[in-house]
């Protein structure tokens, strides 16, 4: 199934989240740091859903108290409370 998450206090203005059951099969972020963001895409692809907001949630961006990282498990946060 296929999400869409609106970030707040980072530079990327979208994340698209694709998760089959509780597997991470694709993310891409619009905007942001391109690079930075598709490395994190890669990364994760394959990985459970609990595993990425582990290793990702509480990653700061310099001196802001959130990041894209952290931005995508908030979002994973949020997908698995609705479900």
């Amino acid at each position: 199934m296929q999400y869409t998450y609106t970030p707040r206090g980072v530079c990327s203005r979208q994340i698209l989240i694709d998760i089959d059951g509780d597997v991470i099969q694709n993310v891409q972020f619009i905007g942001g740091c391109n690079g930075n963001t598709q490395g994190i895409g890669a990364l994760v692809k394959g990985m459970s859903v609990d595993e990425v907001i582990r290793r990702l949630e509480n990653i700061h961006c310099g001196s802001r108290p959130t990041s894209c990282p952290d931005q995508l498990a908030t979002a994973l946060k949020k997908i698995q409370e609705q479900s």
